[in-house]
């Protein structure tokens, strides 16, 4: 690496350099082949630049953390998005597609999303953006269940959270699907998406 190259990067760049290569070697190496100084050397700079930025493994960890959960509502938002309004329990199964189309699109970095492998992710990171999908299911719940108690909602909203990570996770781990191709594989999770808001809509009936 010259000279030059390693003071390529400004202020701003260096930082997203950073996040840019830890992504990559998360997906590609798992949390126990992270190191920043890898980073560093994938990002072109020195092994003490990542400091300017990150003063541990851990805070740039906690950093992809926040960005997977960001990117996570964001799937999830899109795929809901794409149903009509007035069809709520399609609109749940929506966000269930997003939520299986990131973790299948990002697995390592979904998996970290959710651990505490080695106190290496601050809990903090973790826990609000686990905190912030739940807005998400609860919205969409309000409209299937209009008229059920605070009480249902949160049983319900457990439910279809717990069989969409559910799903994935053991997907993701080879217990489902292992010998399926992609097409019945995905037909698999919307199958299992259509039984949980459909035992959803049934709460709401007296």
């Amino acid at each position: 690496m010259t000279r030059s190259k390693a003071r390529g990067y400004h202020h701003g760049d260096l930082r997203e350099a950073l996040v840019a290569s830890g992504r990559k070697l998360v997906e590609e190496k798992g949390i126990r082949g992270f190191t920043l100084r890898e980073c560093a050397r994938r990002a072109e700079v020195s092994h003490a630049a990542p400091a300017h930025h990150f003063a541990s493994m851990d805070d740039l960890l906690a950093e992809l953390v926040r960005r997977g959960f960001a990117e996570l509502t964001a799937s999830m938002t899109t795929e809901a998005e794409r149903v009509a309004e007035d069809e709520p329990a399609s609109r749940l199964v929506g966000l269930g597609v997003g939520y299986m189309a990131f973790a299948a699109a990002n697995p390592t970095l979904f998996q970290l999303m959710f651990s505490r492998e080695a106190n290496h992710i601050e809990a903090k990171a973790g826990d609000e953006g686990a905190a912030s999908l739940r807005p998400l299911l609860a919205a969409v719940l309000d409209d299937v269940l209009a008229e059920a108690s605070d009480e249902v909602r949160q049983q319900a909203a457990d439910f279809a959270w717990a069989t969409m990570h559910g799903f994935i996770t053991l997907v993701l781990e080879g217990e489902i699907g292992g010998g399926d191709s992609s097409k019945a594989l995905k037909a698999r999770g919307l199958a299992t998406l259509a039984a949980m808001a459909e035992t959803v809509v049934r709460l709401a009936r007296p």
